[in-house]
């Protein structure tokens, strides 16, 4: 009688545990903790800075939430957030745009003297400017990506060169006074019935749901992970809230500004056509890795020339609103510290200095944080000196996160 001495074969090594799946802590705490850890902040440090910001102030003055400061504050900060729009659309290339203050005040140098000098419609005359700001931005791109400049001279030389332009076309007077009672000055002098502001809510949020669903469907049809029915459906409850509680604050005021749903309107559409888009994906594929981009059949020029010319474009609008703001265009329109914001907005919103990442709703809530900050110092009657350390500050943490979430990414091979 023979012995079998063969071994029984090792057991299976069993496979890694999924996250979630008793291999490492789930739930949404720990997806938090895991996003965190891998660099993907998301916006919940601006939120979170916005919020103490907000607490701060009302805590110092009982009228800075009030629903007049937070109307104003809405006004205020759309011209800066509309240029913002632009810069964070370069800033995805991982280039700089340096003369879209001078742009902006271009702008409404030329809106002022179509209009008043030469009675050309204010609407014919709108339209004439942003062809204008989208001319200044090809020129401007054709040099950085054609001919090779760096996207910091061509828009430092545009800078000098267009507020050149502003001096000479508002000579000799200096500044010229818009009509009251024109469309221009109606951009950031309207507000909405109360009727009107909840009915453009209730549109914005059915058309979020119906986005929301159309996309789940889509990604489960696909095969691809999907969110569950029940946080879709948190999602969607969560920006009606946030949709019905800013109706109606602007409600108990003077209504919802008209300013205010232009900007919140280009930023939805630029963040539709940056993720929905072909053209889209294209500029974070060339602000990630330029020579990845151009060996996978991206015309790289192209994309960075359009870039650059809707920056100019959006800094071109940006002026118009800050002209009509003021009734005016002066020399002193789209200076002073317009460029500083309109990229301190950007970054602080959570867009990368070092291209590929970001959203033009960080356009959105970076403007927010500067427009509350100035509106703060104001009501509290602070100096101008303290207001720019304070941006200063705010700005530096900014980056600071940002490089520290680059290196988190690295680290997770992420980046």
């Amino acid at each position: 009688m023979t012995t079998d001495t063969t071994s029984p074969p090792p057991p299976a090594e069993a496979p890694p545990a999924p996250p979630g799946s008793g291999g490492e802590p789930s739930g949404p705490v720990a997806a938090i903790g895991r996003r965190v850890r891998a660099g993907e902040l998301g916006a919940g440090p601006v939120i979170l800075g916005l919020v103490v910001i907000w607490v701060v102030f009302q805590s110092l003055n009982d009228r800075f939430l009030t629903a007049q400061n937070l109307s104003n504050l809405a006004v205020q900060m759309a011209a800066i957030g509309v240029i913002s729009v632009g810069v964070v659309l370069v800033l995805l290339l991982g280039e700089i745009d340096l003369s879209v203050g001078s742009v902006a005040g271009v702008g409404a140098a030329t809106l002022a003297v179509l209009s008043v000098r030469h009675d050309v419609p204010e609407i014919l005359a709108v339209v004439l400017v942003l062809i204008l700001g989208a001319l200044i931005g090809t020129s401007q791109g054709f040099f950085f990506a054609e001919v090779g400049v760096p996207s910091f001279v061509v828009t430092l030389a545009g800078n000098l060169g267009w507020l050149g332009l502003q001096l000479y076309l508002l000579f000799p007077q200096g500044t010229i006074n818009i009509p009251y009672n024109g469309f221009v000055a109606s951009l950031t002098h309207t507000n909405l019935s109360q009727a009107a502001g909840w009915a453009v809510g209730a549109v914005v949020v059915a058309v979020y749901g119906v986005a929301v669903v159309i996309d789940r469907r889509r990604r489960v049809a696909a095969g691809l992970p999907a969110r569950s029915m029940v946080a879709s459906t948190i999602r969607i409850a969560g920006v009606a809230v946030l949709i019905g509680a800013t109706v109606a604050v602007l409600n108990a005021w003077q209504g919802v500004p008209l300013a205010l749903l232009i900007f919140v309107g280009l930023v939805v559409v630029m963040d539709l056509v940056l993720r929905r888009t072909r053209y889209g994906r294209e500029i974070f594929a060339v602000g990630g890795n330029v020579e990845a981009a151009r060996r996978a059949g991206i015309n790289v020029a192209f994309i960075r020339m359009s870039v650059f010319a809707l920056c100019s474009t959006f800094a071109a609008f940006g002026g118009i609103l800050l002209a009509s703001r003021g009734f005016a265009a002066s020399q002193s329109t789209g200076a002073s510290d317009t460029l500083l914001l309109a990229i301190a907005a950007a970054v602080i919103g959570g867009v990368s200095l070092f291209g590929g990442r970001g959203s033009t709703y960080g356009a959105l809530l970076g403007s927010l944080v500067l427009g509350s900050i100035t509106s703060g110092m104001f009501l509290l009657q602070l100096e101008s000196s303290v207001r720019y350390m304070i941006t200063a500050a705010v700005l530096l943490a900014a980056v600071v996160l940002d490089s520290l979430s680059r290196r988190g990414r690295r680290s997770h091979g992420r980046e």
